[in-house]
């Protein structure tokens, strides 16, 4: 009995093992509807593709290819690298996101683990915009404006969210990307940061029912702004994940 009892634990366990990978390796585009009141009009609508937590992963073609047509602008929100991943890889991955369209990089805490003026030359050979604690702005045909700001990696203490809003234009409507969602502890209402889109978090990524080393990523509302946290795509550590599973997401952003 008890090695039949051995055998029926080992082939339970390697069942759990084997759903975390898949877990952890699904290539999903999770669509999110934001709908803030003070969303310009004449924008109609905005998509923004955004992945961060990419890791080690090399992100698949095709999913990219289910949504080729449907975005606006790409966010990498950080962590697009880590040690010991090859700028080959690197390279790749920025290549297919840039077919999206426009593409726009936050620093992550993981993305500094590397040469990172190598990876500063790479993003900027492939015209990629990187937001360190900068802004972008756009503006309708009727005169709106919309403004992308980004901050560095708040968790080493390079976030200037101070300068990012200097650089934004003041009568704006505002979307911050971090990737540390730490960053909503100093939003303040004068800012007029009315989204935030972040990761970092991972989700938890190993979560047991309700209990995780963070909250399961998604849509909050926090210190007056629509809060978006990722569950990422990538993994560190261990490829595993339970109860978070790997994603990308594609933000639509429009008037109620």
């Amino acid at each position: 009995m008890v090695i039949y009892f051995l055998i029926g634990s080992f082939v339970l366990l390697l069942g759990l093992v084997i759903y975390m990978f898949m877990e952890a390796h699904r290539d999903v585009v999770q669509t999110i509807q934001v709908k803030p009141d003070e969303f310009p009009e004449s924008f109609g609508t905005i998509s923004i593709y955004f992945i961060s937590d990419i890791h080690r992963r090399i992100i698949s073609p095709s999913m990219l290819s289910s949504i080729k047509g449907k975005v606006d602008l790409v966010v990498i929100g950080g962590d697009l690298t880590e040690k010991r991943v090859p700028f080959t890889r690197v390279k790749e991955n920025i290549k297919n996101l840039k077919e999206l369209g426009p593409t726009y990089f936050v620093w992550g805490n993981n993305d500094y683990e590397v040469d990172y003026h190598e990876l500063d030359s790479i993003l900027l050979d492939y015209g990629i915009k990187i937001l360190d604690n900068t802004a972008v702005s756009f503006e309708s045909g009727q005169g709106e404006k919309l403004c992308l700001l980004g901050v560095d990696d708040y968790g080493t203490k390079r976030a200037r969210l101070d300068l990012a809003l200097f650089d934004a234009e003041e009568e704006s409507f505002k979307i911050l990307i971090s990737h540390n969602p730490e960053i909503v502890k100093e939003l303040k209402e004068q800012h007029g940061i009315k989204l935030v889109l972040s990761g970092h978090t991972h989700g938890g990524q190993i979560r047991f029912w309700k209990w995780g080393l963070h909250p399961k990523g998604g849509l909050k509302t926090m210190n007056g702004a629509k809060v978006f946290i990722s569950n990422g795509y990538g993994t560190t550590f261990l490829p595993l994940r339970l109860g978070a599973p790997a994603e990308s997401n594609l933000i639509i952003v429009s008037k109620k």
